[in-house]
């Protein structure tokens, strides 16, 4: 039997063919297997996006630990002495704040009308703390003034004295009034803390009962009860040749305080700071100082106006709150309720994560859930009970 030489292949050729050509397979057989493949990966890739997410926020929660560590391991200083200010007694120099003292015949008169609370109800050796605000109701600068025998003498914020004393001359007319800076004559010691009477009893001191009561010692001295940070506290103005001598001796019993300190200890109670916390650009009650500050039964001021009808209406819209914060937070940072801005942060602190902010009436209930915006993603807050409740270090 012949065979056509044209159907005999030789082996190499076929393999030759093999590598050009697939083996024919049916395409219901390649869908599926496409389909397969393709629920499979989706599987993969869903396991390894788990497994991603899972570890960014197993980082983000170490990165937030090992931040808060790192802070408290930083500040051992400032944590010691914020103990010392709340559970003892502190030593701080707050000679940079501004002093004025009003002189002249008339001078309680005067003040009277240029400050919100009474300056004529108050007895010799004793003080109050007020608000200066303009014609608005616009704050200009908080203030604590003190009746002395034959001048009223003003504490308030550093870097205002120029300020305030032009603003109080320009009211002058026919007064027997003159205002005087006594800032360069006098350097202001505080002693902070539960223990604070014990601290000048030992230096043999007068240690005045009362808050806002005054005693002048023979060496020209003087003493106030002045709590600052919401426990008990003593303000001793004292004349520059006398001050280095008098802050060694009070150093030996109550340990000198930085600013930091004085910070998280003023924020933990809740006490606002003229310049910082509230502005000239705030109405006196926004700042949280109307029940101290401003009194509604005394005669005209520059201001009372506006002040007596924001009473008479009941309420602001905006309000100073502390804040716990879940987390680190800068001041400036914007604060959310929902999508809408309530408020910035003013004042704060780490360990604990907290703040001071005037925030609107919308937010400013107690145990409101908010947010903080910060450099670094959200950190939510709530607004706390005031004074805060005492936080673990």
């Amino acid at each position: 039997m012949g065979t056509d030489r044209a159907e005999v292949k030789p082996i190499y050729a076929w393999r030759r063919t093999l590598t050009r050509q697939p083996w024919p397979v049916s395409k219901n057989v390649l869908s599926v297997s496409n389909r397969r493949f393709h629920r499979f990966a989706q599987i993969i890739f869903f396991c390894v996006h788990l497994r991603h997410l899972w570890l960014t926020l197993v980082l983000s929660e170490t990165q937030n630990e090992l931040g808060r560590a790192a802070r408290k391991c930083c500040n051992p200083r400032v944590d010691d002495e914020f103990i010392t200010l709340t559970e003892s007694a502190g030593l701080l120099d707050l000679s940079n704040r501004s002093r004025l003292c009003l002189l002249g015949a008339d001078r309680a008169r005067f003040l009277h009308g240029q400050v919100t609370n009474d300056i004529n109800g108050l007895a010799e050796h004793t003080g109050c703390y007020a608000a200066l605000v303009n014609a608005k109701g616009k704050m200009e600068s908080d203030l604590f003034a003190y009746r002395l025998a034959e001048e009223i003498l003003l504490d308030f914020e550093p870097g205002l004295a120029d300020a305030v004393q032009a603003r109080l001359e320009s009211f002058i007319i026919a007064e027997d009034v003159e205002v005087a800076d006594v800032t360069p004559h006098f350097g202001l010691l505080s002693v902070q803390g539960p223990k604070a009477p014990e601290v000048l009893a030992a230096l043999e001191l007068p240690a005045p009962e009362t808050e806002f009561a005054l005693t002048k010692t023979v060496d020209e001295i003087f003493v106030v009860n002045r709590p600052r940070l919401g426990s008990m506290g003593f303000d001793l103005f004292v004349p520059v040749d006398a001050m280095e001598d008098l802050k060694l001796r009070l150093a030996k019993h109550a340990p000198l305080c930085g600013e930091a300190a004085f910070e998280k200890a003023r924020v933990l109670a809740t006490i606002p700071r003229f310049g910082k916390d509230f502005t000239a650009n705030n109405l006196a009650p926004e700042g949280g100082i109307e029940a101290r500050a401003i009194s509604y039964a005394k005669g005209c001021y520059i201001g009372q106006e506006i002040i007596s009808r924001i009473r008479s209406r009941g309420k602001v819209n905006r309000i100073l709150r502390g804040l716990r914060l879940d987390g680190a937070a800068v001041e400036g940072d914007a604060i959310y309720l929902g999508e809408k801005q309530v408020g910035t942060l003013s004042s704060v602190i780490t360990e604990p994560d907290a703040a001071l902010a005037i925030v609107h009436r919308d937010a400013a209930e107690l145990g409101t859930a908010l947010r903080v915006d910060t450099k670094n993603g959200n950190v939510k807050a709530k607004v706390a009970t005031l004074p805060f409740e005492k936080f673990a270090l």
